[in-house]
């Protein structure tokens, strides 16, 4: 019988199934998730959507883990602080230090936050419940102005569902030409802003964002108000001298791995946590890491290590991740498969959707039409060297549902080598 500990820091979704799938691999010794917000792990999607728009309670955001981890332990609200790898020790806030067996990193991502001067008052993010609580309270407040930096699906998410509750006044400020330009090319990126400027929202592309205002002591470029502590935010100053007005700041800059934790053991930390191509860690078999801290290489594709952060990454990292550990701890390894998934997101706007399968971001050079028209709903292929990649759909439910249909395609699409 197995025996031992696996310890899982990082207590989100990908924790949760990492603990799931371990089980479900075959580990029956002891597991310990840490986590340092005090809920229990919560579906983060509609953070930026139904709750932001008052129409999801927390209860319907709960994840009800199965029955199979009902005896793992939980350390919620408080943080992994240092990493021993090679003594296989972690050290919390709280001052105690667990030994483990396993390690499976989950720690994810935390928003990047501008460094730009001016006051901080009236800025938001959106990544956990208390930010999308705090945000909602300043988005109701009457006659407010909005200003999303960052065009990206958090950022449009955002600002559709800012006039969905009737703001009147949302601007998204980006520094590329075309929102989600970035992982959708021009086509998409062009038949989106198309869509939301339809609906009220006013776009800003093309530059970045040089400060912020304040009520008192700003009079210029060189002497950004703010910095006191009753001073909130009045303006957007953008990159070419011109400033917008804003009550609220919402700002959807990117994110940034939470690694620290880790330093000093050799890893790679560049960018998240570099794993094998079966997610092991530094060479260090007792260690995995899952979610979207994990930047992997998809043997799908052409073998670059990146990060994920689709929704389906979680479950997909925790599955194969937890049969490389137990097959480590049980001395049962033998011929285990690189990890290969086939990437899937989607994202509601306003009434509509977009529905991705694949990896369009490597096809951008290559955009056809499948079916539909950019004005109306709309399905789109990406593809190198004539070969299928990716598909996107833009619009209702038949055309996301004439997405899904290609996922068998893709799936059988050999390896892709450059």
């Amino acid at each position: 019988m197995p025996s031992g500990r696996v310890l899982v820091a990082g207590a989100s979704m990908a924790g949760l199934r990492a603990a799931e799938q371990l089980r479900a691999a075959g580990w029956s010794g002891a597991i310990t998730l840490v986590g340092d917000e005090p809920h229990m792990p919560y579906n983060r999607p509609p953070l930026s959507k139904e709750v932001l728009a008052g129409k999801a309670p927390f209860e319907s955001l709960a994840f009800r883990p199965r029955a199979s981890v009902a005896d793992v332990e939980w350390r919620l609200g408080v943080r992994v602080e240092k990493a021993r790898l090679a003594e296989r020790t972690v050290s919390l806030d709280d001052g105690s230090t667990l030994s483990y067996d396993g390690l499976v990193v989950a720690t994810g991502m935390r928003p990047r936050r501008l460094t730009c001067p001016g006051p901080v008052e009236g800025r938001h993010t959106v990544r956990t419940l208390a930010d999308a609580q705090g945000l909602r309270a300043a988005l109701t407040r009457p006659g407010a102005r909005v200003v999303v930096v960052g065009a990206g699906f958090i950022g449009c998410e955002v600002a559709a569902t800012a006039v969905g509750l009737g703001v009147e006044e949302v601007t998204v400020v980006d520094p590329l030409p075309l929102p989600m330009v970035g992982p959708l090319g021009e086509l998409l990126g062009r038949a989106l802003r198309k869509r939301h400027e339809g609906r009220g929202v006013r776009f800003v592309l093309g530059t970045g964002v040089a400060g912020f205002t304040g009520r008192a002591g700003f009079g210029g470029f060189g002497g950004f108000g703010g910095l006191g502590g009753e001073d909130r935010v009045t303006g957007v100053v953008l990159g070419d001298g011109r400033v917008l007005p804003a009550d609220v700041v919402v700002e959807s800059v990117g994110s940034v791995a939470n690694t620290e934790w880790l330093d000093g053991n050799g890893l790679d930390l560049a960018d998240g946590v570099l794993t094998d191509a079966l997610l092991r860690v530094g060479g260090r078999p007792e260690v995995v890491a899952v979610g979207d801290v994990a930047r992997f290489p998809n043997a799908r594709y052409d073998g670059v290590p990146r990060r994920v952060e689709h929704w389906c990454i979680p479950t997909d990292t925790a599955k194969h991740a937890a049969r490389t550990l137990v097959a480590h701890l049980t001395d049962t390894e033998g011929e285990l498969a690189a990890f290969a998934p086939l990437p899937t997101f989607w994202s509601d706007q306003h009434e509509f959707r977009l529905q991705s399968f694949g990896a369009p971001f490597l096809g951008r050079d290559d955009v056809r039409v499948l079916d539909g028209d950019p004005d109306g709903d709309v399905l789109v292929g990406y593809h190198v060297d004539g070969r299928l990649v990716g598909v996107v759909a833009l619009g209702g439910q038949a055309v996301a549902a004439s997405a899904a249909r290609y996922r068998a395609e893709l799936l059988k699409q050999p390896a892709l080598t450059v």
